[in-house]
């Protein structure tokens, strides 16, 4: 068995009288597929930026790679090798797709982003900005800015962003949101390519998608995790089926 990269232990989270992350437990394995699914409300997004430091638990503990990183500030979770994409497109649409990349670049360094300008003359920056976008299918619009970009496209040029990044764990907040039959499929090719060589925690309700990718999906409902196992496992729960999945498929 892979050896846990992530480890979340009674994680907690609350908004007033909401309980938004109840209690919460999973690991994620190094070189897996890990999706997260469940209803809207479910608590997903809200746990991905407790993990990416956007927001801290009440209570709990992340565990990276064996190091604590529960208090950890977002900036120095992504210099430990954790990167995520947004689930609202996130890209600087007056700049150009190389532009992007090389801010991400810049960001992990650590550098401020008034300083954009020398990202555009910066080798260090731009040869591993055309190695991600290469990555993910875009290097002949590394030149376009990315408004010109189709919505498909910005979602591919985001995970592009955080595989600038180096990272060891992807985060990924619904890649496929907004998009139609074809990008979709064009996205589920990208992630495809990179299953097995990057860790990946995806957050995803598009089922098939989910189905065709993850190695282990855990189910959330009401902040708690439900369920955690194989596809095959997982449609084959009634709990799950009776909580979501059924609604989902069916959906």
């Amino acid at each position: 068995m892979a050896e846990t990269m992530l480890k979340v232990d009674s994680l907690v989270k609350r908004f007033g009288g909401l309980v938004a992350t109840d209690s919460l437990s999973l690991d994620v394995r190094a070189g897996e597929v890990h999706a997260l699914i469940g209803p809207n409300g479910a608590g997903k997004t809200t746990l991905i930026a407790q993990l990416s430091g956007f927001l801290q638990p009440d209570s709990g503990r992340i565990t990276f790679d064996g190091r604590d990183i529960t208090l950890l500030p977002a900036a120095a979770r992504v210099r430990l090798g954790l990167s995520r994409s947004f689930q609202i497109t996130s890209v600087l649409r007056d700049f150009t797709a190389l532009d992007n990349v090389a801010l991400a670049e810049q960001a992990r360094q650590g550098h401020s982003f008034r300083f954009w300008r020398s990202a555009r003359a910066d080798r260090s920056l731009r040869a591993p900005g055309r190695a991600a976008l290469e990555e993910v299918g875009l290097a002949h619009r590394a030149d376009d800015p990315a408004a010109s970009l189709s919505h498909g496209e910005q979602r591919q040029l985001e995970v592009a962003m955080a595989m600038a990044c180096d990272p060891r764990l992807l985060l990924l907040d619904e890649p496929m949101a907004g998009m139609g039959p074809e990008e979709s499929a064009r996205m589920v090719d990208l992630l495809r390519r990179l299953r097995g060589r990057r860790t990946m925690l995806l957050i995803e309700h598009d089922m098939d998608a989910v189905f065709a990718l993850a190695d282990r999906i855990t189910v959330l409902v009401y902040g708690r995790a439900i369920a955690t196992g194989t596809p095959a496992e997982i449609r084959a729960n009634e709990a799950v089926r009776t909580a979501y999945l059924g609604e989902a498929e069916s959906g």
